[in-house]
């Protein structure tokens, strides 16, 4: 936009902003308790209205000081929101306004990232007036209220999604359109906030959207992490990392709490007071301060607010004597200290410094959280703090084994700083907190050094040993001591603290227990105590070796003492009321295996909890063609908010009319990626190929080497036959991967790398031409992901079985008509129950039967399909360059050892996968089936949106209710 035509749009308003912004045109968002006429939004100035009091962004805080003001009424806050819906004219105003006055950016131009922050600026002034009555109006309730804590919320960009659920979307293109720009171009300035890497960080902002959708009093809790996990770039070398930027240029949607913070300590002692009380005392001490984001429900007034965490030392830490004296890195060490906390999600833990690190991130998200949660519950309660009664104001459900530091933090603020008993403390604790299992791999189960932790978090390791001896003495009670192997084994597999001495008060006890060795008895012929006993040969120098006594007396070597270790699994469990799988296969292997032991002893705690994703985001948002087909011919855009409303679609299947409409808006999507990867990669495909796309976290488990060795095997296959013979047996196929292997997981990065050095011999091999296409594209995040779903074809899920907890990313292309190939793993199998089984494409080994085919296999049985062997074969024969991969088709050989024996079934699997593959050409040259397969797809993901996730944890787990604002 020219410099003119900006500057003319702006005069006309500026001195009314000016007007505004001093004060004069409204009381704003800083006053409170006045009844005069204001504007309620200081910046969208064209249409003044009457609200009888404004909104103070002062609210939100959760400062235990502040007194709990007079809190609105539910007239005056329908009032304030029900006066005006806000146009395209006081919109632009809007934005003029944060361009000129909120300026981030040189006044001269008003370029594309320049409209981008207005228009964000703009959108949140309309985000904090429904953020602060909605908690107005939780605090005059004094609900219950659920937290969320994560280490991860993968949110992807926020101003599309903020104006759809704000229904401004129109408004907002108009707007802009006056001020010569268009909304897409607008928004694709705004890079994805670092704060997630997977499913688990997206999982959580899902729940996020429904939380405020459907009207449920809850916050998210995280860190602020300032350089991400990183930004992936793609190499002759294969994956490189580097910084993630997104915050460079300031983050918009976030506001600074700089009166909401919170001391975190780490390090120092436990010392008994002359009251009896321990005390925590020295150490090293950070400061957390609060930057709130809020999220808007879709077609509600809620808004509800994920609070991030960032770390800092006082200013009084920086050492101006070191500076002065030249010392400069000594003078910013506790600065930087405290500040590289929130630097790195998940920094490396090879070394030392960085297990530390993530112990580091891992209690300041806990401990803030807790004492800012524990604030609220006492402001809210007023002058008569009831503790007993804390559980039924707050829920906390912890994400994973990331926060366990919340019950040991939770039990320290009660006992030593609120006064409370152990036996209040633990009752309250158990009450309120909730685990979320998401894996069973046992890597992903934490286990802290015991020492570590002792040196980090010196009090929360004595309220660990508490809480361990308190389950020791659970378990002695239910079971008895009558057998002993019994006892041993269920405290082996329970206890929290791992290769730990018993207690004192049990350690007696077990001694008694233990039965007594019978001595071995040497028979007296064996016996030689001549010192002229002769050995065999030396078979160093063939000479007789005379036996002493001091040869004899030689001892083996000493075997190394197991880790003690602080199992963090068994303290959630052990800790909370509620343990919830994430989907029904992956719960009924935490109750039979992962965590057996405890489902016999407290069954009632177990539940299943299937995972689900926001339809507004990953279908009507980003996929607004499709989106508009579905209401089209449902009759309504009801589904968006009942999508059980989907099902309605399985009526129209055969509809000739749907399937053509159906087949434009997929192609009209693959466009749209055509486009994408040639910006993004350089490689052109056809738009009339099969898109076949596997986008998600690189884990050998998750077996991306299974899918590229099948394309290799594909490709084998068509360099052998004419051009006629290949064209009638395959289709032309785009296939497409996505996603980082974590920096130090050298494993997966040689799949990253196999899987380029694949694409770059396909895509130029000038036989082949567009038969088949091989991209991997860099840098994967959720804006990737919500071109790519739409887009898709095939959707490839095909982790060893038993392995995947869920998964989510199959739950998206099935909502989006994408079908669907894997095995009976995770939310897989629920997915292929509701969508028909006919319209799956399953192959592979089930969960039972995967540890019987690994003993097999070492135990040498296993005899691998020839098939599988010639692959290796081309692989290994140069084809995709010089590259030694040996390491990589080494861990699929042999029959035991660490990195070998293919511990995941990729050549156990390997025939089935293929053949299965075969059935995928053969069923997608018939489109009018694909393209009812794809319909019938999207009509049965309806079970599977975080909607109905939430409402099943409100009701089970949080026992919280919906508080709608009227």
């Amino acid at each position: 936009m020219a410099v003119s035509q900006f500057s003319a749009a702006t005069s006309t308003g500026r001195s009314e902003a000016l007007l505004t912004r001093s004060g004069l045109l409204g009381g704003g968002l800083g006053s409170r308790g006045s009844k005069s006429k204001v504007l309620l939004m200081r910046t969208w100035i064209s249409r003044p209205v009457t609200v009888r009091r404004s909104f103070s962004v002062n609210n939100v805080s959760s400062d235990p000081k502040q007194k709990l003001k007079d809190p609105i009424t539910q007239e005056e806050a329908s009032t304030a929101h029900s006066s005006f819906t806000p146009d395209a004219a006081s919109i632009a105003s809007s934005i003029k306004y944060h361009a000129e006055f909120t300026p981030l950016f040189s006044p001269e131009r008003f370029e594309l990232p320049k409209a981008f922050f207005a228009t964000a600026q703009s959108v949140r002034d309309a985000l904090i007036i429904n953020w602060n009555a909605t908690y107005d109006y939780y605090e005059k309730l004094n609900v219950k209220q659920a937290y969320y804590l994560s280490m991860e919320f993968l949110q992807g960009r926020a101003l599309l999604n903020a104006i759809g659920n704000l229904e401004l979307t129109g408004a907002y293109a108009e707007a802009l359109r006056n001020l010569g720009h268009k909304l897409e171009h607008v928004a694709i300035q705004e890079p994805d906030a670092a704060l997630g890497n997977g499913g688990l960080g997206r999982l959580a902002s899902c729940f996020l959207d429904s939380l405020a959708t459907l009207n449920y009093p809850a916050w998210g809790y995280g860190l602020r992490y300032k350089y991400g996990l990183f930004k992936q770039r793609i190499t002759k070398d294969g994956q490189e990392e580097v910084a993630e930027d997104w915050l460079e240029m300031g983050n918009p949607w976030e506001i600074v709490r700089n009166d909401v913070s919170y001391p975190v300590k780490f390090y120092g002692k436990v010392a008994s007071g002359s009251d009896g009380k321990r005390h925590w005392i020295g150490g090293e001490d950070i400061k957390a301060v609060a930057c709130d984001v809020p999220i808007p429900g879709y077609k509600t007034k809620t808004t509800i607010n994920l609070r991030l965490w960032s770390t800092k030392a006082l200013s009084e830490d920086f050492d101006l004597y070191a500076f002065n004296a030249g010392d400069h890195t000594k003078a910013y060490e506790a600065l930087a200290n405290a500040e590289k906390i929130c630097y790195i999600l998940y920094p490396g833990d090879e070394s030392m410094e960085g297990k530390v690190l993530r112990l580091k991130q891992q209690y300041t998200l806990c401990s803030a959280s807790l004492q800012d949660i524990i604030a609220r519950f006492e402001r809210r309660s007023g002058a008569n703090v009831r503790w007993e009664e804390f559980p039924e104001k707050v829920a906390v459900q912890m994400n994973d084994t990331h926060p366990t530091l919340c019950i040991p933090e939770l039990m320290r603020i009660l006992i030593d700083l609120k006064g409370l008993s152990w036996k209040e403390a633990w009752n309250i604790t158990q009450r309120t907190v909730a685990y979320t299992n998401h894996t069973v791999l046992p890597e992903a189960l934490e286990k802290w050094s015991l020492e570590l932790m002792q040196k980090l978090l010196p009090r929360h390791v004595e309220i660990i040993e508490m809480i361990d001896e308190e389950l020791i003495h659970t378990i002695v009670s239910e079971y008895g001591t009558a057998d002993y192997e019994f006892l041993e084994k269920k405290l082996k597999e329970m206890r929290i603290l791992e290769n730990v001495d018993l207690p004192s008060a049990f350690a007696d006890l077990f001694v008694k227990l233990k039965p007594k060795e019978s001595p071995v008895v040497v028979p007296s012929e064996e016996v030689e105590n001549s010192e002229d006993a002769v050995e065999p040969i030396d078979e160093e120098d063939g000479s007789e070796k005379k036996v002493t006594q001091e040869t004899k007396m030689e001892l083996p070597e000493p075997v190394p003492e197991p880790p003690k270790r602080v199992h963090m699994a068994n303290l959630c469990v052990v800790g909370g009321h509620a343990v919830n799988g994430v989907a029904e296969i992956h719960s009924e292997i935490v109750k039979d295996e992962v965590f057996n032991a405890f489902f016999k002893l407290w069954p009632e705690k177990f539940q299943n909890k299937t995972n689900g994703v926001t339809p507004r985001r990953w279908i009507h948002f980003c996929n607004p063609e499709l989106s508009k087909i579905v209401t089209d011919w449902i009759g309504s855009e009801d589904w968006v908010l009942n999508i059980e409303k989907l099902a309605e679609l399985r009526k129209f299947t055969d509809n000739e009319d749907l399937q053509t409409q159906w087949r434009a808006a997929k192609r009209n999507n693959k466009l749209k990626v055509v486009s994408f990867l040639k910006e993004r990669t350089g490689y052109s495909v056809s738009p009339d190929a099969m898109f076949d796309i596997q986008v998600k976290r690189i884990h050998e488990y998750k077996r991306q080497l299974l899918n590229i060795l099948g394309i290799v095997y594909r490709y084998k296959e068509m360099k052998e036959m004419s051009v006629a013979e290949r064209k009638s047996k395959f289709v032309p196929r785009v296939c497409i991967f996505g996603g980082k292997a974590f920096s130090t997981y050298v494993q997966a990065k040689r799949i990253v790398k196999f899987i380029t050095d694949v694409g770059a011999t396909v895509n130029h091999d000038p036989e082949i031409g567009d038969l088949l296409k091989v991209v991997f594209v860099p840098d994967y995040n959720v804006s990737v992901a919500e071109l790519l779903i739409p887009a898709s074809d095939l959707s490839q899920h095909i982790s060893t079985a038993g392995m995947e907890a869920s998964g989510t990313s199959n739950m998206k292309f099935a909502m989006n008509g994408c079908i669907l190939i894997g095995t009976l793993d995770g939310a897989n199998v629920e997915i292929r129950q509701e969508v028909g089984v006919e319209n799956f494409f399953l192959f592979g080994a089930k969960a039972h039967e995967i540890a019987g085919l690994r003993k097999q296999r070492a135990e040498g049985k296993f005899v691998p399909d020839p098939r599988f062997e010639e692959v290796k074969e081309f692989v290994r024969s140069g084809v995709f360059g010089s590259y030694d991969y040996d390491e990589l088709i080494g861990s699929l050989e042999g029959n035991e050892g660490f990195g070998c024996a293919d511990y995941f079934l990729v050549g156990k699997d390997f025939p089935s996968y293929i053949e299965c593959q075969e059935k995928v050409d053969e069923t997608y040259q018939d489109q009018k089936r694909w393209t009812r397969m794809s319909i019938l797809n999207t009509a049965g993901s309806y079970k599977f949106s975080s909607d109905r996730t939430i409402h099943e944890y409100a009701k089970d787990i949080w026992n919280i209710e919906p508080v709608k604002l009227l």
